[in-house]
């Protein structure tokens, strides 16, 4: 009996072993066991694999929705913008000659990138439904379609998930961390939606501190906000306002109507026909 149990304990063993071989095997980075990071006394390192996974997978590293991942510069509709000077205008450029002069920053930047020049990030800012997103994601789409690793973030939903990190318990990892370094250390952060967020201390604390990493690393930045500048500093302060003036070009997209309601309206009449 004692060896028949002492034969089974070995034969358990060994089939221990091959499980824990077979799982070792299917990581397709020993370095990190395809997490992405890894641990220097303590420290969150960016493993080198993730550059190759954002190659390979490019669309689901950049957090880009599917509907996004279809925008690009030559679907950037100028129809949308009429040839008016808008009434609360800086410049005496109509509504078409903004968006024209935005969509040209837009592809400069994104060249200006490729080709590793020095470059200032852009900050959208303009109403609701002005293409502010479109163009940021076009932005997005170009660069990974050439490599480039990209984040893609929506400012409310990545706040929302560094704090819910926050929370975890200790065992679980320290995903705040992870989540925090991705943004501040991305090859090219993309920020959707800024300022449309609840803010507190904590959460514009960690919105300066990856900012303030990326201007301390010229770190390429790409902004869309329906704020001004001047209601950007009321919300967030001036810290974090200067800071984005000191790594991106303004560029106020304005429309006389809504885009998205435009697009509505012209599918209402297409069905009535």
């Amino acid at each position: 009996m004692r060896l028949l149990l002492e034969q089974k304990l070995k034969e358990l063993s060994v089939l221990a072993k091959k499980q824990q071989k077979n799982v070792q095997e299917i990581y397709a980075c020993e370095i990190c066991q395809d997490r992405g990071i890894y641990f220097i006394n303590g420290e969150a390192v960016k493993c080198s694999c993730m550059k190759q996974k954002a190659i390979n997978n490019r669309f689901k590293h950049a957090d880009l929705g599917k509907q996004i991942q279809q925008f690009t510069f030559d679907k950037f509709n100028l129809k949308y913008y009429p040839h008016i000077q808008p009434p609360d205008a800086e410049t005496q450029l109509t509504y078409h000659q903004i968006a024209q002069r935005t969509l040209k920053a837009s592809k400069t930047f994104v060249a200006d990138v490729l080709n590793n020049k020095p470059t200032k990030g852009i900050l959208f800012c303009g109403p609701v439904g002005s293409g502010k997103t479109f163009l940021a994601a076009s932005i997005a789409n170009a660069l990974i379609t050439h490599g480039k690793e990209v984040l893609f973030a929506v400012v409310p939903d990545l706040l929302d998930e560094i704090r819910s990190a926050y929370f975890q318990q200790p065992e679980q990892g320290n995903n705040e961390l992870l989540l925090t370094d991705a943004a501040r250390k991305a090859e090219i952060l993309i920020l959707d939606d800024l300022g449309a967020h609840n803010y507190t201390e904590w959460t514009i604390n960690k919105l300066y501190s990856i900012i303030n990493y990326r201007v301390n690393n010229g770190l390429p930045l790409v902004v869309t906000t329906n704020l001004e500048l001047a209601e950007l500093e009321e919300k967030l302060g001036l810290r974090i306002t200067s800071r984005l003036l000191q790594l991106c070009q303004v560029y106020r997209l304005l429309v006389e109507n809504n885009i998205r309601y435009q697009m509505y309206a012209e599918q209402v009449t297409r069905k009535s026909c």
